[in-house]
């Protein structure tokens, strides 16, 4: 395949007129070539395919032939992929999980539903960090008993990130010009980072969550991700159902107030410098900054979150499990149970602490989840994003260093990363992220947080800093 068509942008596929069936078959065939499971050659970061990819792209082609010049949907032929826990009709919809295989779901998500009323064709599901990484605190991000482990296509022994993994990998690797992930606290913009592609976490809220396996109430939102700020935003306008995003994001930041986080750094010296050096991107473009010191996270309360996170976890899941029929787990506690009973799959490498300790802590009707939800929002808003973010409009900081190298018997060492998305995850504010270059020779991403409804500005800081930059990786590459 032709790698300019892989990695064209949708401007790039439109103005060359691009057939939704001529990219679905290239990219199904790029697919084919360089992520088969269980070869050498695989990334890993395709967990199913759409039966009926090329039936839908070539049923749009032949009712507009004329493709997008001709119809108001935005997304008009273009393929996009779909993180596996989200719930797309004929697919499987597993979060990683044997536990919820052969249990596909009776029908699309409210989300997915909304990309095809748009005009996307599903390509198919990326897998991740099973169960979106709240299962074990020695987990591997990227990896899933279903859909094995992802890999960095910039350096297949680095890791890909968690826990919208697949679809980070495969932005990168060519395999889909869009992507949806979800994020509870940093599983958009870490795969992002690491991948070298662009994110939005969108506020809590703004995008329906329904059909979308759980894990916090307070925190999920899914996000859409694709290799240059202005795809995310065309993406963003569908998923939110939102006019005006992408004009927004394409205005400048001429006259915008920006905080800069001078203490979040990700403490990777080439990552912390790049990012110092991306500040006068920013100041060129007429922003204003304001060096701030924003509130660091202590034990105590990244303890709180966790609390938080599991509690909404084992009520989450006690509601949406029944809803994938009668056949297998029904809550919590009966996943442990079938994790137990599958051991060599499903604990092959780590084990399922997290989900024993939620089924522990008793859920949301609790006096300890009440007051880690409150210290939590507490520390999040009112020792941190407010105060940095008076009088100004956004609040930006590194995201992370460098992948790093996977390790499924110690599990992940996340030695450089920045807090920059825990206040917003509590407190489900955005927070966009774009790659902002490469230090030693690996992608590192730059992160902007803003209030409620302001995602279409901080796709506008992302814009004016952006580096997008390709892979060198070949197939015969991994060692």
């Amino acid at each position: 395949m032709d790698e300019e068509l892989a990695y064209a942008d949708i401007r790039a596929l439109r103005r060359e007129r691009v057939t939704a069936s001529r990219l679905v078959r290239a990219l199904l065939d790029r697919i084919g070539t360089l992520d088969v499971p269980g070869t050498p050659v695989s990334l890993g970061s395709i967990l199913a395919i759409s039966p009926d990819a090329l039936e839908e792209a070539a049923r749009l082609d032949s009712a507009n032939p004329g493709r997008a010049e001709q119809t108001s949907k935005p997304l008009y032929g273009v393929p996009v992929l779909v993180k596996d826990n989200i719930e797309v009709a004929g697919l499987p919809s597993t979060a990683g999980s044997t536990s919820l295989a052969g249990r596909p779901p009776a029908s699309d998500a409210p989300l997915v539903r909304r990309l095809k009323e748009a005009g996307a064709v599903v390509l198919g599901t990326t897998n991740l960090s099973e169960w979106a990484n709240i299962r074990s605190s020695k987990s591997t991000s990227g990896w899933s008993a279903v859909g094995g482990l992802t890999s960095n296509p910039w350096a297949l022994d680095r890791n890909a990130g968690g826990s919208s993994s697949g679809s980070g990998a495969a932005l990168a690797a060519g395999f889909a010009p869009l992507a949806v992930g979800t994020e509870t606290d940093g599983s958009i913009t870490c795969p992002a980072s690491l991948n070298g592609v662009a994110g939005l976490k969108p506020s809590v809220g703004a995008v329906p969550v329904a059909g979308v396996v759980p894990v916090s109430a307070s925190q999920d939102s899914p996000g859409p991700m694709a290799r240059t700020i202005d795809d995310v935003a065309l993406l963003a306008e569908v998923m939110l159902g939102v006019a005006g995003i992408v004009e927004r994001s394409g205005a400048g930041i001429a006259g915008l107030e920006i905080a800069v986080a001078a203490n979040w750094e990700t403490g990777h010296r080439t990552t912390d410098d790049l990012f110092d050096e991306t500040l006068e991107r920013l100041r060129a473009g007429g922003a204003i900054l304001h060096e701030v010191t924003a509130g660091e996270p202590s034990g105590t309360d990244r303890e709180d979150e966790l609390t938080v996170l599991l509690c909404e976890l084992l009520d989450g899941m006690a509601a949406y499990l029944p809803t994938r029929g009668a056949s297998g787990p029904q809550d919590l506690a009966e996943v442990v149970a079938h994790e137990d009973s599958h051991s060599s799959v499903e604990l092959a490498h780590f084990g399922h602490d997290l989900f024993e300790r939620a089924i522990g802590l008793g859920g949301t009707g609790t006096e300890a989840y009440r007051e880690a939800r409150r210290r939590n929002l507490q520390w999040a808003l009112g020792r941190c994003l407010e105060p940095a973010l008076s009088g100004r409009e956004v609040l930006v900081a590194p995201t992370y260093g460098p992948a790093w190298k996977s390790d499924l018997v110690l599990g992940d060492n996340v030695s450089a990363a920045s807090p920059v998305t825990m206040a917003p995850a509590i407190a489900g504010w955005p927070i966009a992220t774009a790659p902002m270059g490469l230090a030693d020779g690996l992608p590192v991403g730059f992160g902007a947080v803003g209030r409620p409804g302001s995602e279409a500005v901080l796709l506008a800081v992302c814009r004016a800093v952006e580096q997008p930059a390709r892979p060198t990786w070949r197939p015969e590459s991994r060692g």
